[in-house]
């Protein structure tokens, strides 16, 4: 999926496409749903702390971020493939939303639902 393709549209992050190699917290689908982040304070703080969490992975590296939205690229330690992974604060309902996603192949073996849930596990604590 091209840069162009990806951020917030009317408070949704880009739907996963018909393969294993997504997740989303805004997918309503069985094999590529997760629960969103939930957060208690400011959309500021929560931002913060996500920004420290993801500079602070091996091979990731935020390239854009506003007020209520980040997306940072991860890149894989043997292939070198590189996975998007994008953030965005609903201040309404106090949920940091979700995607990551694979740019290529069809099956992930799951490395984008373990991203996502040791993501979740750090910024819970």
């Amino acid at each position: 999926m091209s840069s162009e393709q990806l951020g917030v549209k009317q408070g949704k992050l880009a739907p996963c496409p018909d393969k294993p190699n997504c997740v989303s917290s805004q997918s309503t689908s069985e094999k590529n749903g997760m629960e969103p982040i939930s957060y208690n304070g400011t959309a500021e703080d929560a931002l913060t702390k996500l920004k420290s969490i993801l500079t602070n992975r091996d091979r990731t590296k935020v390239v854009e971020a506003d007020t209520h939205y980040i997306r940072a690229e991860e890149t894989s330690k043997l292939m070198k493939f590189v996975d998007d992974i994008e953030f965005y604060i609903d201040t309404a309902g106090e949920h940091i939303h979700f995607r990551s996603a694979s740019r290529k192949g069809y099956s992930d073996f799951g490395v984008n639902k373990k991203r996502m849930e040791e993501i979740k596990e750090a910024f819970e604590k």
